[in-house]
């Protein structure tokens, strides 16, 4: 096996590193993963072939081969690790991480257009925030061209944060919130509590700085030992603001008093707002910077996303749900402006709950009885719990037979709220609506 040193070496002779053989390889350094249902050594060849510089790859037989394009190790993808923790400790420069159980990557969204207003940054695509995502993310932080890293941080089991925190070293951290997201993974939410904390708890080992949401009510708590606090958005914090509306962009008022409308909608972005003019104050952007970067943050990706289709206007928020995240869009699209017959739920299963699944689809039948609201779609097997605390629901175990009633039962003129689990895929409903 190459010892590091030389693996790092490799690397810096590279384009990139790459993971995923059916992607453009021109000159990368392709890391051979393994999966389930494969090895990923069987991929290696047609990556050198299709123009990788280097493969790395567990089968020392293949690696004899051709030494000046392997590189044999163990394992793969904790080569992968290992390197980029390497790579982070040749880094000077701020890194910021992000976790939290709802609104992460929009944060993490925002926060990366406050930034990039003052600083050459480089930041998490997409949704690569787990134990393989971010050292990809780390590895595509380049020396000498970017000043700061927005690195976020996924989670469904205890331990997890930690792991990604040893790689990533960051100097800072922010936790938007704690929800009741992964229940399975975490044991409930006092695991949530501990499992989200390990950011805290490396920040307060290393003598970094925490970010804190002071609206959450856990969150302070779990900083209280931290010597360096930024808080927001509280009238007292160190960068306040204030919610002036959501009706339904929210406008919000910023720690010097300038007004902002937002293209994100839903009163729950409120703090994660808050949180990117926070960090961009602490960084010294200037505030008329800030407010620009969060008026002209447009969200993609299925998150709170306001389509006005032909017929309806439609809240597409179809990329994750949770207990928490359901509770706030709900509350939030109830209190919207306009009739409550003209105002329309579609919501799908959350899934990860475990042996909580059945009681928090069942109180969201509850919830949704209590709410003003004309017409309620619930799809999925674990909808059917929330179905039966709320009999007003038109209920369909499969997307299917959702599907052929919205055909039969066309919505025109309505305010639609669409959400559920990433799994669900409720997204491709829009096209009937």
């Amino acid at each position: 096996m190459a010892d590091l040193t030389a693996l790092y070496a490799r690397f810096r002779e590279s384009s990139a590193v790459s993971t995923d053989s059916r992607q453009p390889q021109e000159g990368t350094l392709f890391f051979a993963l393994n999966g389930p249902t494969f090895r990923g050594r069987d991929f290696a060849p047609q990556a050198l072939a299709q123009g990788a510089r280097y493969a790395v790859v567990d089968d020392e037989a293949l690696a004899n081969t051709n030494p000046e394009r392997y590189t044999y190790v163990p394992d793969p993808l904790v080569a992968l690790q290992e390197l980029a923790h390497y790579h982070r400790r040749q880094l000077i420069m701020p890194v910021l991480a992000i976790t939290g159980s709802n609104g992460k990557t929009t944060t993490k969204e925002l926060v990366h257009a406050v930034l990039s207003r003052r600083y050459q940054v480089q930041y998490t695509r997409g949704n690569l925030n787990n134990h393989i995502g971010v050292p990809l993310t780390l590895l595509s932080i380049r020396p000498g061209e970017h000043e700061l890293a927005i690195v976020e941080m996924g989670a469904n089991h205890q331990g997890e944060i930690e792991l990604l925190c040893r790689l990533a070293e960051p100097t800072h951290g922010l936790i938007t919130n704690i929800g009741k997201a992964h229940l399975e993974g975490f044991g409930g939410v006092e695991g949530i509590v501990k499992g989200k904390g390990e950011l805290f708890r490396f920040l307060e080992q290393v003598g970094g700085t925490a970010f804190v949401n002071t609206l959450d009510a856990r969150l302070p708590g779990m900083a209280a030992a931290l010597p360096e606090q930024i808080t927001y958005p509280g009238p007292t914090d160190t960068y306040p603001a204030e919610l002036v509306s959501a009706a339904p962009q929210v406008v919000l008022r910023l720690f010097n008093g300038d007004t902002v409308e937002a293209q994100i909608t839903g009163g729950y972005n409120f703090p994660n707002l808050a949180a990117a003019a926070a960090v961009g104050a602490y960084f010294e952007v200037p505030a008329t910077d800030i407010g620009e970067a969060l008026a002209g943050y447009a969200p993609t990706n299925n998150r709170s996303q306001l389509v006005r289709t032909a017929h309806n206007e439609v809240l597409l928020d179809a990329y994750n749900a949770n207990p928490s995240s359901m509770a706030a869009a709900l509350h939030s699209f109830a209190t919207r402006p306009g009739r409550p017959e003209d105002k329309v739920v579609i919501l799908g299963d959350m899934f990860e709950l475990g042996t909580e699944s059945q009681r928090e689809h069942a109180a969201l039948g509850h919830l949704l009885a209590d709410l003003l609201l004309g017409t309620v779609v619930v799809i999925g097997e674990e909808m059917r719990q929330a179905a039966a605390t709320n009999r007003a629901a038109q209920y369909f175990p499969t997307k299917p037979a959702a599907v052929a009633w919205l055909q039969s039962h066309p919505l025109r003129s309505r305010q639609i709220l669409i959400k559920g689990s990433r799994g669900m895929g409720l997204e491709t409903l829009l096209e009937l609506l």
